[in-house]
């Protein structure tokens, strides 16, 4: 049997803290209701019988069996449940008030939040002043429940993988809502999760592709000779088998910058397009976003990449290419080269999703000239953007767009007011 030696890999305090179905436990207090006690459901487009389910209140997952993902469809019509639309602002607000909480135990560098609803906090520099590790999780639950009514989950480890391991697999199972796993429990604990698609990290594909090679438990995984994975699989089989053994060396306070800023955006069609000019309408109105994006930091793009996916009903599942281009940040530009992009690969079926990315991020220290257009042109193009750009920024970026974007296919207005796809 492989064993690690953990004497040499970093111990820290770590909490991994989940507040439970959040989107409908803000739901729930909002109402009045106890997030444990109610029958609440949060739901993206609920006047359609495909609507998707965001979050459902514990007692909705327990007795309906209705999770994150589940369609409208699949809710009995005689059920208690009450299906609210999503408020995004509203949870981004509650979000950054529990983040408010953990700045009270923990310095700011010492706070990751992996996402609205789960965030890791190191508190190995915060005994002295708020006792032992679980002490301070008890104390940071209650602190979230007196505030906010909400309730959470913690899990704690030596490190961040083993926090959300005990967080996933033993905490939101506890009474208590807590759980500790340390490097000693990984024999008993992180090696009894079965199957292997049951650990964090590893998805469907992933765990297929480990399937092959005989791997059906994190045990299996663990054993496995890891030049062999790597091999196989490159860093990401190398990381698998530490994390196998709860090995996860990352320190929250040391934050990675990474070296350039993507900008992109997609969107998901609330029906399938038939017709190009609307297709083309909405690549227009997201170029536009992404081109004032670019200004505002000051950036420029050498690549310009277009993703389109068919309708699920056709078998053609669409095209994804890229282009390079003159660094640029310049709305007529990018609307064109993705017109081109799209126009040369569009075989007419029915478009139900569009992506756009920038790549080769550069940032402009002075105007850069192109020589294949006057200069007279470049200046004066820039400064109309410029103006456009202000006025936008006072007046909400609806207040200029292209008079396309009234027709039926412009879907920039009504996606104003959204947050993060979903209603603000």
């Amino acid at each position: 049997m492989k064993r690690m030696d953990y004497s040499y890999q970093p111990r820290r305090d770590i909490l991994c803290i989940d507040v439970k179905s959040f989107f409908a436990s803000v739901e729930s207090v909002k109402r009045h209701i106890h997030p444990l006690e109610s029958y609440i459901v949060v739901m993206s487009n609920p006047d359609l019988e495909g609507g998707l389910v965001l979050a459902s209140s514990p007692r909705v997952k327990k007795e309906y069996g209705i999770r994150t993902g589940s369609r409208r469809f699949e809710i009995p019509k005689s059920s208690k449940i009450q299906i609210v639309e999503p408020r995004m602002a509203l949870y981004i607000k509650v979000n950054m008030m529990i983040n408010e909480i953990f700045r009270e135990f923990v310095a700011d560098e010492d706070i990751h939040i992996y996402s609205i609803d789960e965030s890791f906090i190191d508190v190995t520099h915060s005994h002295v002043l708020y006792g032992s590790t679980e002490e301070i999780a008890k104390q940071i639950q209650e602190t979230i429940f007196q505030r906010l009514k909400l309730v959470t989950a913690i899990g704690i480890g030596d490190n961040p993988l083993l926090a959300k391991l005990a967080l996933d697999n033993e905490a939101k199972k506890n009474k208590s809502q807590i759980a500790v796993w340390h490097y000693e429990d990984v024999q008993e604990k992180l090696w009894k999760i079965h199957p292997i698609t049951e650990m964090w990290g590893i998805g469907g594909n992933t765990g297929k592709n480990l399937y092959k090679l005989g791997i059906d438990s994190v045990y299996s995984l663990s054993q496995y000779n890891v030049n062999s994975l790597k091999k196989i699989h490159g860093v990401i089989g190398e990381q698998l088998f530490y994390h196998a053994h709860g090995i996860d060396q990352t320190i929250l306070s040391e934050k990675y910058v990474p070296k350039s800023k993507g900008f992109g955006k997609s969107q998901i069609l609330k029906r399938d397009y038939l017709e190009q000019y609307e297709v083309e309408i909405v690549i227009r109105e997201m170029a536009d976003e992404i081109s004032a994006r670019l200004r505002k930091y000051k950036a420029e793009t050498g690549v310009i990449h277009l993703s389109i996916g068919y309708s699920r009903d056709i078998l053609d599942k669409g095209f994804s290419q890229q282009m390079k281009v003159f660094p640029t940040s310049s709305n007529m530009k990018i609307i064109e080269t993705c017109l081109q992009i799209f126009r040369s690969n569009y075989t007419n079926q029915p478009v139900r999703q569009i992506s756009i990315r920038c790549g080769k991020i550069d940032y402009k220290k002075e105007l850069q000239l192109n020589l294949f257009e006057p200069p007279e042109k470049t200046i004066h193009n820039e400064e109309l953007e410029m103006v456009v750009d202000k006025i936008r920024d006072k007046y909400g970026f609806t207040s200029l767009v292209h008079a396309s974007s009234l027709t039926k296919g412009g879907t920039a207005i009504s996606r104003s007011g959204m947050v993060g796809g979903h209603k603000g």
